[in-house]
């Protein structure tokens, strides 16, 4: 950390909190005047962490260092203000996982989709944009590969193999605090050799706070670009997932209708086979256009405990997700989904 930006007037008064907060709050500002609201707040709670563990000055150059890190790291890619549409050509198919509540098991449709896709020798990519100490993919490589500079000193990329198909490219970091605008654009988990089938990614963030402003971060995983990008929304079988997934689909709506960003096209029910009664009633109307098509990702007592590993996730949950690859073309249509496509087809063909 290089960055020595300390307010020596009130390094050696601290005047409680609502004092240090308005401090930290202008040495954040100082790294760029369009650094985002939320990259200031996680800069400033960084210092807040800091200071209680280690001082005011320390904390003092956390906050610098952090907001300059974020700073450094969105002017390498798409302004958050911009609505450029993005390049997706050298990903392959690209699949971004949203997290419709916490808990909702968006790491492990992640897992599913991109061992899935791996067991047919796809080639996949399955990026995780989750803060490090938060990751749902922390374990899922056997071994862990080097780490690749970033965009900043203070970020960087591991790339690890899961198996002979994927890889996992997750992010590191020494800073306490994972602000949003610290995630790099895209084009740093892209490994360089070899090429891409598909790109799975497990938007790691708080689904709620990313909609809010979904243009940097893990949120430009959503842009708008060719080819277009196929967002899934995870959920739990119940009222309270369904009535926060309806929240953030509300969130995205504006983004959406604005052009910048693709919505959610897909539901991905976890942990249940079917609806419990009455749990579909909490739907709006936002995720209820999403019901008729939702994928079930059967409960597995393993999984449920052990969360993902370096092992591939049971076969008998892959298998759930795999019609709904072989609508997308990502996969050669099985049997029994061509018999499901042509009841889908036959009921919207018969009379009313």
């Amino acid at each position: 950390m290089n960055t020595e930006w300390v307010d020596h007037d009130s390094e050696s008064s601290t005047g409680g909190v609502e004092q240090r907060d308005r401090t930290l709050t202008r040495l954040a500002c100082r790294s760029w005047q369009d650094l985002p609201t939320a990259d200031v707040v996680a800069a400033v709670e960084s210092g807040e962490l800091t200071t209680a563990n280690h001082g005011a000055a320390a904390g003092q150059r956390v906050t610098a260092a952090t907001a300059a890190s974020a700073a450094a790291v969105q002017r390498q890619g798409v302004a958050p203000v911009s609505d450029a549409v993005a390049d997706w050509s050298g990903f392959g198919a690209v699949i971004p996982v949203l997290a419709g509540s916490p808990g909702a098991g968006a790491s492990l449709v992640a897992a599913v989709l991109s061992d899935a896709l791996s067991s047919l020798r796809q080639r996949v990519l399955l990026v995780d944009t989750a803060e490090p100490v938060r990751s749902g993919l922390a374990t899922a490589a056997p071994v862990e590969g080097a780490a690749e500079a970033g965009p900043h000193e203070s970020v960087r990329v591991r790339h690890s193999w899961r198996d002979e198909s994927t890889v996992l490219a997750r992010l590191e970091t020494e800073l306490p605090v994972f602000t949003p605008g610290m995630v790099p654009p895209p084009r740093f988990f892209k490994p360089t050799n070899g090429a891409l089938d598909v790109t799975v990614v497990d938007i790691g963030h708080d689904a709620w706070r990313m909609a809010a402003h979904p243009l940097s971060g893990p949120g430009a995983w959503l842009r708008s670009g060719s080819p277009p990008v196929r967002p899934l929304l995870a959920c739990r079988a119940s009222r309270p997932s369904l009535s926060q997934a309806e929240q953030v689909l509300a969130r995205l709506e504006a983004w959406n209708e604005a052009g910048v960003i693709t919505f959610p096209i897909q539901l991905v029910v976890v942990g249940a086979s079917s609806w419990p009664a009455g749990v579909t009633g909490a739907a709006g109307r936002r995720v209820a256009a999403l019901l008729e098509e939702a994928v079930f990702l059967p409960h597995d007592s393993t999984v449920a405990v052990e969360g993902i590993t370096a092992e591939p996730v049971p076969k008998r949950v892959r298998a759930a997700i795999m019609p709904l690859l072989s609508r997308w073309g990502l996969v050669a249509s099985s049997p029994v989904t061509s018999r499901r496509a042509v009841r889908r087809r036959n009921r919207k063909d018969s009379p009313a």
